[in-house]
Order: C-alpha cells, then structure tokens, then sequence
C-alpha cells in the first residue's frame, strides 16, 4: 500500500484483509461484495423498534431504543412498512488505528424507496455494527436475508490516532 490517506482501493482493501486481525471478516462471497472503493455488507438480521431512545449531554443519561427481532419468511425474506429498523450486518470489521470507514446506502436500495443511514466507523472499532434502515416508500419493502445493502468505504486517516475507539460498541454483536 503506497497511499498515506484517502480512500482504500479494491486492491489496499485485499491487503488488509489478508492482514492480522483482518480488516473484514463473516463476507457471504467476498468476490461479489468487494468492490472498487469498498465492501458491501449485508443484512443478517432487522428490529423493528418498540420503546423511545434517550440522548443528554452526558452518556449516563443515555438509553438506546429496545428492538424486537423481525423473522424471515420460509423465501428468507421480510415484508417492511414503511418506517425505522435496526439492520444488524454479517460481517465483523476490524478497523487499524490508521483507517476510518463510511457506510452509504447501495443504490439499488435508494431506488427501491428505502436507505440506510449509518456513524462514522473510527479507527480503532472492532465489531458486528448495526445501522438504522428507514423505509420511505409508501408501498413498503421487501427485504431478504444476506442481501447487499449498503457499501462500506474505507479512508485512510492522515496518521494513526493515539487512541482508537473505546467506546459502548466495541466489540458489539461478535
């Protein structure tokens, strides 16, 4: 990898999966998700939500909406009205202190009605991360198990971070 910064190539991808820990890991076909800026990652679980969320100046006021899991259907897939859901993704990520990632929505999911909305990945996260699924249609959506639906894009920051994330979610859902 020559690159100090900017966004990781199909190539400098590759390299950091073959790495230690490696950067991707829980791909359904790896050949099919990478892509030439990125990976995209797919849906192994949805929530619907069912209670409010809190959010203050401080995180000990913080409470994070209750979800109840959806169940696919014997086709492998879900019926969604429109609203909010909790996607939970397959693949595990294990970001260097050194790269940062980005999850945008792929855009066959924008023309179907529906995107994902996601965080900032920071350098240094480590997890099964989760993203908010919001359904505009009107008509609804359907949506089937390990489908691609959103495409992770990967930065190299200018420098390593002296600390990577520590935050509530590392290591979530491994």
């Amino acid at each position: 990898m020559t690159a100090k910064y900017g966004v990781l190539t199909r190539e400098s991808i590759l390299d950091l999966i073959r790495g230690d820990p490696p950067l991707v890991t829980g791909c359904i076909n790896l050949e099919e998700q990478l892509q030439p800026n990125g990976i995209d990652i797919t849906v192994r679980e949805i929530a619907g939500f069912n209670s409010r969320g809190n959010l203050t100046e401080t995180n000990e006021g913080r409470v994070i909406s209750r979800t109840s899991p959806l169940v696919f259907d014997g086709h492998g897939g879900v019926d969604l009205l429109p609203g909010a859901y909790l996607v939970t993704f397959n693949e595990v990520v294990s970001l260097p202190t050194n790269v940062m990632a980005l999850a945008c929505p792929r855009s066959s999911l924008n023309r179907c009605g529906a995107s994902i909305h996601s965080a900032v990945w920071d350098a240094g996260y480590s997890g099964r991360s989760q993203s908010l699924l919001v359904v505009y249609n009107t008509h609804g959506f359907r949506l089937h198990k390990n489908t691609r639906v959103a495409q992770l894009v990967f930065m190299f920051t200018s420098g390593h971070v002296s600390k990577g994330y520590s935050g509530r979610y590392q290591g979530e859902n491994i």
